[in-house]
């Protein structure tokens, strides 16, 4: 991944933490595909993909998380978990930081559980 999106993850981590959350991975690489963050957020284990778009010409960031590329984050959800079953028991979910903006100035939009 280039250097821009590597920023922009950890940018969201560092949202994300002053949310309460904590690192549990950070882009946790499979032959699946990839997964950006995976954090505790009390009991729960989310699996965090971050989206970027400086102009929303094709859409918006979070629009840019199309089925095909929730299907590789669930598949490789389930290699994290089969990897480190210490985090199989807890509930899971899959969130979304999304960043739209030219300057890369405002809040991002976190939706959690954005799919299943």
């Amino acid at each position: 991944m280039d250097s821009t999106g590597r920023r922009w993850e950890r940018r969201a981590e560092r949202f994300l933490r002053g949310h309460g959350l904590t690192t549990i991975a950070r882009n946790f690489s499979a032959k699946c595909g990839e997964i950006d963050l995976v954090m505790r957020d009390r009991d729960h284990v989310a699996f965090i993909e971050v989206r970027y778009r400086g102009r929303s010409r094709f859409g918006n960031a979070a629009s840019s998380v199309t089925l095909k590329k929730q299907q590789k984050i669930v598949r490789c959800a389930q290699l994290f978990l089969q990897t480190f079953p210490k985090w199989a028991n807890h509930p899971c979910r899959y969130d979304v930081i999304a960043y739209d903006s030219d300057g890369g100035i405002g809040e991002p939009v976190w939706i959690r559980a954005a799919f299943q």
